[in-house]
């Protein structure tokens, strides 16, 4: 039989577990506040920067694109007037968005397959391959002004690079940036030298692709077409998709190049270099239609929103992940 003495132990022993449980928990959430609290602190200068340089701008926007705001008018709220004239009234508008669209149909398939195949190339070990593939990457960290200068002196009809090596083989170049069939592929073409930052990702993706693959391939007799459709393309479906995915939305963002290499910024002989951007740039830092500028931002952000959303919906089809289970 238990002694007073040991049934008052156990007593005790049991009030202090039912006081220390209550305390214990206190203390583990009382810690996590104070982790929370930390973390806060230490991103409060990134949000406060969103709030204040991104979110509130951002804002603002939305709202002065029902406005016909100037900059030194009062935001008068008008409505859907700007989408309005932006749908029915502007016949720049239709153009500077076929433009766009026709550099991203074009630009993105092409700087995509060059990519990969200059990081196929360049993945072989051979003497002197990291001159081969510093060379090719050079031209993804040069200044965007002076590369868009140098490709106007490379394109001059008479005079140019381009046109000089095009008749050495009995070829009549074009008059690139002069005529309206040619200012797009010529920026195109342009876009294509400068592909030295996708095939380093690229690159970096084949090299671990695993060996043991193109092992077994080789014990089956496969070729090296073979070999490349069904192993190296599936293993790097990955960066396919991400260069896909941000090659579009800069694609569509394209304006520098238009700005910079038609005279005053004016889209080139007869606006075939009116691309969206520089049409929405014009409104708004040379006419000050802000209200109007800020409403074409918008329908952009929406034609870019949906195509990624498109982007990611049926990456999920064709983008192989090999380290986990595809979601």
């Amino acid at each position: 039989m238990e002694t007073v003495y040991e049934s008052g132990k156990k007593g005790n022993q049991a009030l202090k577990k039912e006081i220390a449980e209550p305390v214990k928990k206190y203390k583990i959430k009382s810690l996590k506040k104070r982790e929370q609290l930390s973390g806060f602190l230490f991103i409060s200068p990134w949000l406060f920067g969103f709030l204040a340089l991104t979110l509130g701008p951002l804002l603002f926007s939305l709202y002065i694109s029902f406005t016909n705001y100037n900059m030194t008018s009062k935001l008068d709220f008008v409505g859907t007037k700007n989408y309005h004239q932006m749908f029915f009234n502007d016949g720049l508008f239709w153009t500077s968005l076929w433009n766009t669209l026709y550099f991203v149909v074009f630009s993105v398939p092409l700087t995509t397959a060059g990519a990969i195949l200059l990081a196929v190339l360049l993945n072989h070990k051979i003497p002197g391959i990291k001159i081969f593939r510093t060379i090719y990457y050079l031209p993804a960290v040069l200044s965007g002004v002076g590369v868009y200068l140098l490709w106007m002196q490379l394109l001059s009809p008479s005079t140019g690079l381009v046109n000089t090596a095009l008749s050495w083989v009995g070829i009549k170049g074009p008059a690139w940036l002069f005529d309206p069939a040619w200012t797009k592929p010529a920026l195109i073409i342009m876009k294509m030298w400068s592909v030295g930052g996708s095939m380093l990702l690229y690159l970096a993706s084949l090299q671990g692709v695993p060996k043991a693959m193109y092992e077994a391939a080789d014990i089956d007799g496969a070729s090296s077409i073979q070999k490349f459709f069904h192993i190296t393309l599936p293993m790097i479906t990955p960066i396919i998709f991400f260069d896909i995915v941000t090659s579009l939305i800069g694609g569509f963002q394209i304006f520098q190049e238009a700005y910079v290499m038609t005279e005053n910024g004016d889209g080139g002989p007869v606006n075939s270099l009116l691309f969206y951007n520089l049409h929405m740039w014009n409104n708004a830092f040379e006419v000050f239609n802000m209200g109007y500028a800020s409403a074409m931002a918008w329908f952009l952000f929406v034609i870019v929103l949906i195509l990624t959303v498109i982007n990611l919906k049926f990456g999920k089809r064709w983008v192989h992940y090999g380290g986990g289970d595809e979601k």
